[in-house]
């Protein structure tokens, strides 16, 4: 009965086993879900999908398996709704508030519901817009798509608009967390957590479990023992293109930062306008007359340092390749001299670009870059490209 649903799934790159397909049709024999189809929906998905950065494709796959149900023909939605009772004021209570259900009962209660819709289904012909009687679209009708009513069924619409329908049988969830997508602050954090070296500092702060039970076996008394709590001791040092082009990814470099700033203990970071040059900056409202020399960071942060630049690399070639081609002062060295050197300073170096990967290839610039720091350490910004280049900063 659900093959078609297994095999949406793996049209839509889920990797779900016959394994675990086989487990999910069990899962139904033994009732685990009856009636209930947000329950049928969790319960596929806690059965075929393992890994989070699928559920949108699962979500996907999902609509496609049972799509057709707004095209469902007058006979079969009679059927259709010929349920328990109970069942029927089951769900009622399930979707509706106190509000919602008092303005029902001002209609007849869920029985005078159901069978002003069974009326309709067999009165109206054809498709209608507007209006509050007939089942259609854009109107006040407790039954039809894109409009307004309390106490309404959704019947052929794609999405929720008011989120007031007694049956919502299209709410998709989790629709950010594909590999392939940009992401949040929570996603980012996951792939930053592979660029560890756990090392012990501080004061002791932490239970030794393991000192303690051999301490108090060796004196004959409890003896409590303490260590100094491990951190991460990686050292990242973060380069954030601003202003022009970036513009557009903003948000998206704010995700990356907050998750950097929460992850990393050892986190410095600098300001920059397209290419590195002879200048830096902390602050963007104090660029012009509060900069730090380049070189100074140069010769301040050693090269345990993880070097992280992030921008989308599109600008004018003469910005990277020629003295005097940035596009806001007068650069006497290339933006390339200042790379090299960065590059050479901290051999443990990244770039991270914002625009999509299948892009770059249009971008001279980008082409430029990838040169100077090697292609495998350009990576875009997604969970897949950061968990890349994790691996390569490691």
């Amino acid at each position: 009965m659900f093959v078609n649903f297994y095999q949406s799934l793996r049209d839509a790159a889920v990797p779900v086993s016959m394994r675990e397909y086989l487990d999910f049709l069990a899962s139904l024999r033994a009732g685990l879900v009856t009636y209930d189809i947000d329950g049928f929906y969790y319960l596929s998905r806690a059965a075929m999908v393992k890994d989070e950065r699928h559920y949108d494709r699962f979500d996907q796959a999902f609509a496609a398996a049972f799509s057709g149900l707004e095209n469902i023909s007058v006979d079969q939605v009679l059927d259709a709704l010929e349920l328990p009772r109970d069942w029927l004021e089951k769900q009622a209570e399930k979707y509706l508030t106190d509000a919602e259900k008092a303005e029902i009962e001002a209609l007849g209660g869920f029985d005078k519901l159901m069978e002003t819709l069974r009326k309709r289904l067999r009165e109206q012909q054809g498709r209608h817009q507007g209006g509050s009687k007939w089942i259609g679209t854009a109107g006040t009708s407790s039954f039809g798509a894109y409009g307004y009513n309390p106490e309404g069924v959704r019947i052929g619409q794609e999405e929720s608009r008011h989120q007031r329908a007694v049956k919502v049988w299209d709410k998709r969830e989790f629709r950010n967390l594909d590999d392939t997508v940009e992401l949040g602050t929570r996603n980012i954090k996951v792939a930053l957590k592979r660029l560890r070296n756990w090392a012990r500092d501080g004061a002791l702060e932490e239970l030794d479990l393991d000192g303690t039970i051999d301490a108090t076996a060796r004196h004959g008394y409890l003896d409590v023992q303490t260590r100094p709590e491990r951190r991460n001791a990686i050292k990242v040092l973060l380069f954030l293109d601003i202003g022009g082009s970036m513009d557009a990814y903003v948000g998206l470099v704010e995700e990356l930062f907050s998750a950097a700033r929460a992850e990393f203990k050892h986190l410095e970071h600098f300001y920059f306008h397209n290419c590195l040059y002879e200048g830096v900056w902390r602050d963007n409202k104090r660029r012009w007359r509060d900069q730090t020399a380049t070189w100074d960071v140069l010769n301040t942060y050693g090269s345990d340092y993880k070097c992280i630049f992030v921008g989308d690399a599109s600008m004018s070639p003469y910005e990277i390749a020629m003295p005097g081609g940035a596009n806001e002062h007068w650069n006497r060295e290339a933006g390339q001299v200042w790379l090299e050197r960065a590059r050479d300073q901290w051999a443990s170096h990244l770039w991270i670009n914002p625009v999509a990967e299948k892009y770059w290839g249009y971008t001279q610039s980008i082409a430029m870059i990838q040169t100077i720091f090697g292609a495998e350490r350009m990576v875009p910004m997604t969970l897949e490209g950061l968990t890349r280049g994790m691996k390569v900063l490691t």
